[in-house]
């Protein structure tokens, strides 16, 4: 079938020959695609949408043929989620238990720590069944830690579910399950913790099984070199933790532990036979092993360099059978272990990664691989490692070396577990009452969710079958033949009838009705026509409407558009004839003034103008049918956003003809008579018509005020041609020895006194000295003549007496301000030392301010300027990232956003300083001698800080520069802003500056001024750093391979371990 467009064009060829008013039925079934050949499905590979009788690809391929039953439901088979024969149940992660879940399986398949749990009584008797528990008819429910350790072992044991939920264990423990925590060391606190929770019990063995299954004994033995005294310091333990840190084997690593350590020097040992400190030995030896050995490889450890823990991924080689008895003070007894659990640690991070556990069945001596909810039987009853080794493999680790039968290699092992071989493995694990009940309970619930979910499968099984049937045979009936009554459908309820997953809501066709309550023309893309018996099934079952039968035609809207497409053709005839007629000179005084933009898009306004009750449809119809330009859309937006119409963009304020020439021009009569057929109401101004006198006078005027602006200019810059400049401006060194006089303006004056100057047609003149500004309430000056020569000289500028008196002359002066400096009288010396702080010599220059000082304001300036520094909210800083001292960083940075027009601005003015400065610098010598010190000098601070009055009057003012500075901040490669505020500490900053320059907080060196910053505490305020500031960041190469970004969030997150947790008392 034909694209859509060619179906659309074809649907109204007719309207080129046929007028509005001779429209026929035959012509509006033609618009609407009434007779349109129906699609095949072998040769049409998807629904056409402009051919209303296809019905492919509308989702019916779903349903021809034969469905599988699991086709007409979502619903997993529950028997999935049911525990198969013989069988571990798997551990739900709640988000990071992972650790968890590890110990969890590896102590339930310890058979006689589990049977010591079972015979462990609940602490809440009833009646007289108290030795066994809670009665079988009370509503127990764990409460103690005790307790859900045994209802979660109970439920390993016997619960039908192929994994359960150990959010109660959790929750009773208090652990967050959102962080991972130290798998070594939740194995230590909750060994003492269920340790201390047995302590109570009478029965010894519930008491004593913890001391008996992990418990063991080695002596501190410390030998005296001079008398060969030993002292012995026995001391229990629960695991071994053994230091794999340049080791290979695990024999070496439990060496290690056991070797002898020398004191000598500062560590020498106080030996009580000879009563002083002497060289000894020291050493452990072990004095009993326990059942079950867990031996803890430190593969977590402290890194000195970066101050957290790093992970060491390096392989240990371990066997299958360990024997101790080498490493054993009394040697006479046999301690032969065999492996029976590894806990394995996935992840290159201490911060991050997952935890898995390899255990053997101590029944059948089979390996399981227990990843939370998923088990796996290892083949073969051999432990199997490699999919762990291989899944993330080490960048600067070589490949696994290959070991023999009974040895394995592991980079991810962090525990060890052996036991005896001698212990029987046919012990019996026998369940509570009380817990047996629990199961049955939960069992009891598992069965009817399954029995639940199964029903629900058989009903939407029963639904799909029904509607399989029914979209079989109404699929056949579904085309509407010729000559037979007929319906339009919307296709898009059609979908969602053959859509699967979806039940089929009432018919809606309201989306596709004309104005006049019927089908419009423009939607028959978005329906099909279907036969009347197949609708009166659809309306019947589902409901809904209106039903769109063979009377739903408009004839209204064909003949509408009928009408809009003649006119459309005519306008494209119009449109040629218009461009021939503008290519002739019209002659004079024949023509009519029309707007360039207006001609550029009149075509466009006609289209707009023809379909405006059909405005959504009328630049799509215009483009499909090639009628818009894209050089007329952004004249045409522009009108939109304006509001004109046609010819009025040649209208001035007045409603007369506007005065600019170049935005109209002429066009012959024929031309505008054309024109004017589309836009009746338009503007019409002959071209013997004079434009807008009024327009003319106030031209007029702006040109003389341009020329009077200009004249102005001329004349203040000739007469403060070093003000302008910057040349030759006030310095101390350069006063009269005797006596002598300065006078202050406001910086701001002469800065917009200059933008004057150099744009005169611009910008507006500057017709007064606003003086008063600089003073306080009371009439006195808020600055010091130090504070004008450092951080407050951005805010006045220094005159001469010549320069103030031609200032007088040309602007209103609503206050002099003016600063004296002479010699005192001898008298006087003390005085003026005292009250201007001089410096102290007889010949010391005083300074004096007309008007005075006013102290107390002066005082509440500065402390609200301090205020302002330290308490600011989302201020700008910039962080610049250094390689050194001096040298910025080359990378690439994205600039600052600012404004193109602020830019353009400030680079134009500089220019024309510069060509200004250039000009003048043949006639003045000092001008070349002032800018070449100047490119000399480095630049200040980006933003000056503020001190409090000097006694005695600061260094001269700034040596004279020859081009102006702009206050903006000029950002330079490596250096990006930051949002900050006064309040937030310096640890907030580094993770701001982790994510702008991705360098770990640790491996930041921060410095502000020569001020290295290194409390992380502290807040940015009282560090100094201040609004504009520029903060160097230099970073430390990383010492290794750090995990992904959110780990160092971990690590910038203060480690509390399982402080709160119910592990520690709470």
């Amino acid at each position: 079938m034909a694209p859509r467009l060619q179906l659309e064009k074809a649907a109204w060829r007719w309207a080129e020959e046929v007028p509005p008013e001779a429209v026929t039925q035959e012509h509006v079934e033609a618009a609407y695609r009434v007779a349109l050949p129906a699609c095949l499905r072998a040769a049409c590979r998807r629904n056409c949408r402009g051919n209303p009788n296809c019905l492919v690809g509308i989702g019916e391929q779903a349903w021809l043929g034969e469905i599988d039953e699991d086709a007409f439901h979502n619903i997993e088979d529950p028997n999935a989620e049911r525990r198969k024969k013989n069988a571990f149940v798997g551990l739900t992660n709640l988000g990071a238990t992972c650790y968890v879940n590890t110990f969890l399986q590896m102590w339930f398949l310890n058979l006689e720590l589990r049977q010591a749990l079972y015979l462990c009584p609940s602490p809440r008797p009833s009646g007289p069944t108290a030795a066994e528990g809670p009665s079988v008819g009370t509503d127990y429910e764990p409460q103690s830690i005790c307790e859900h350790l045994q209802y979660l072992f109970a439920l390993l044991q016997s619960s039908r579910r192929r994994y359960i939920d150990p959010s109660g264990f959790v929750k009773a423990l208090g652990l967050d399950t959102g962080q991972q925590q130290d798998a070594q060391e939740f194995s230590k606190l909750f060994m003492s913790l269920l340790e201390d929770t047995l302590s109570s019990q009478k029965n010894p063995e519930v008491r004593d099984i913890v001391q008996k299954q992990f418990c063991g004994e080695y002596a501190y033995v410390t030998v005296c070199n001079q008398c060969g005294r030993e002292s012995k310091l026995i001391s229990k333990f629960y695991e071994l933790e053994l230091n794999i840190q340049g080791h290979k084997q695990l024999s070496d690593c439990i060496t290690e532990f056991l070797k002898e350590e020398k004191l000598e020097g500062d560590n020498r040992y106080f030996c009580e036979t000879c009563q002083s400190k002497q060289n000894a030995t020291r050493r452990i030896r072990l004095l009993s092993l326990p059942c079950t050995l867990n031996l803890q490889l430190m593969r977590f450890v402290f890194d000195r360099q970066t101050g957290h823990k790093k992970k060491l991924n390096t392989y240990i080689e371990f066997s299958e059978l360990l024997d101790m008895e080498p490493f054993m003070e009394d040697k006479g007894r046999g301690f032969a272990y065999e492996l029976s659990a590894i806990l394995i640690h996935r992840g290159v991070s201490a911060y991050s990664g997952h935890y898995i556990a390899h255990v053997k069945d101590p029944q059948t001596a089979e390996w399981y691989r227990f990843n939370d909810e998923e088990i796996e039987k290892m083949e073969g009853k051999k432990l199997q490692l490699g999919a762990e080794e291989d899944l993330e493999p080490s960048k600067s680790q070589a490949r696994k070396p290959k070991g023999g039968k009974g040895v394995y290699r592991s980079r991810n092992a962090y525990m060890l577990v052996y036991r005896l071989q001698s212990r029987a493995k046919t012990l019996t694990t026998d369940i509570p009452a009380f817990l047996k009940d629990l199961v049955e309970r939960d069992n009891s619930k598992f069965e009817e969710w399954c029995t639940e979910m199964a029903e629900m499968r058989q009903q939407s099984v029963a639904r799909g079958k029904v509607k399989h049937e029914e979209v079989k045979e109404l699929y056949e009936k579904l085309p509407a033949k010729a000559g037979d009554s007929y319906d339009f459908v919307s296709l898009e309820w059609l979908q969602q009838w053959l859509d699967e997953a979806a039940a089929p809501k009432p018919v809606n066709n309201q989306p596709c009705l004309c104005p006049h309550g019927k089908l419009h023309p423009d939607k028959v893309p978005a329906v099909k026509r279907v036969s009347a018996t197949v609708a009166d099934y659809f309306y019947q079952r589902y409901g809904g409407g209106p039903r769109l039968t063979e009377k739903a035609l408009c004839r209204e809207c064909v003949v509408e558009r009928c009408r809009i497409l003649r006119l459309k053709n005519q306008l494209n005839e119009d449109h040629k004839a218009v461009s021939n007629l503008l290519k002739a000179n019209p002659k004079e005084d024949e023509g009519f003034w029309v707007g360039k933009p207006s001609l550029r898009s009149w075509r466009q306004l006609a289209l707009e103008q023809m379909e405006a009750p059909q405005e959504s449809q009328a630049r799509s119809n215009g483009k499909v049918n090639g009628e818009a330009e894209g050089k007329d859309e952004g004249d045409v937006e522009k009108r939109e956003e304006e509001g004109l119409r046609f010819n009025e963009d040649i209208v001035c304020p007045h409603g007369n003809l506007c005065t600019s020439e170049g935005e109209r021009r002429v066009v012959s009569r024929e031309a505008w008579e054309t024109l004017q057929r589309y836009f009746p109401s338009a503007p019409e101004f002959p071209s013997s018509r004079e434009p807008c006198s009024q327009c003319k006078l106030l031209e007029r005027e702006g040109a003389e005020n341009e020329a009077l602006h200009k004249m102005m200019a001329g004349e203040q810059k000739a007469c403060l041609s070093n003000l302008f400049q910057d040349k030759n401006r006030p310095v101390l060194s350069t006063w009269p020895q005797e006596g002598g006089e300065l006078y202050v303006v406001p910086r701001l004056f002469v800065e917009e006194w200059r933008k004057f100057v150099r744009r005169p047609t611009r910008c507006r003149p500057v017709s007064s000295v606003g003086n008063r500004e600089l003073l306080c309430p009371h009439g006195g000056l808020m600055f010091t003549f130090a504070s004008m020569a450092r951080e407050d000289s951005k805010l006045v500028a220094l005159l001469w007496p010549s320069e103030w008196e031609r200032i007088r002359t040309l602007f209103v002066v609503d206050q002099a301000i003016r600063v004296l400096r002479r010699r005192p009288a001898p008298q006087e010396e003390g005085e003026g030392d005292a009250a201007q702080g001089a410096e102290g010599s007889p010949s010391s220059p005083l300074f004096i301010t007309e008007p005075e000082l006013c102290l107390d304001c002066r005082e509440g300036l500065l402390c609200q300027q301090q205020r302002d520094l330290r308490e600011y909210a989302q201020a700008t800083i910039y962080v610049r990232k250094v390689v050194d001292s001096k040298k910025v960083m080359k990378e690439a940075a994205p600039e600052l956003a600012v404004s193109s027009s602020e830019a353009e601005e400030e680079k134009e003015e500089e220019e024309e300083e510069e060509e200004e400065l250039r000009a003048e610098a043949g006639r003045d010598p000092d001008f070349s001698q002032a800018n070449s010190s100047s490119s000399n000098t480095t630049n200040a601070a980006k933003r000056p800080k503020l001190t409090p009055t000097a006694p005695a009057l600061a260094p001269a003012f700034p040596k004279q520069q020859g081009v102006r500075r702009s206050a903006r901040h000029r950002k330079v490669r490596g250096e990006k802003a930051l949002l900050v505020s006064a309040n937030q500490t310096l640890k907030d900053l580094k993770i701001q500056i982790m994510h702008a320059f991705s360098v770990a907080p640790f491996d930041q060196n921060l410095s502000i001024d020569g001020k290295v910053l290194t409390d992380d505490s502290a807040s940015l305020g009282s560090l100094g750093v201040t609004p504009e500031s520029v903060v160097l960041l230099k970073a430390d190469e990383p010492i290794v391979d750090y995990a992904a970004i959110d780990d160092v969030m971990q690590v910038c997150m203060p480690e509390e371990g399982f402080k709160g947790t119910g592990l520690l008392g709470h």
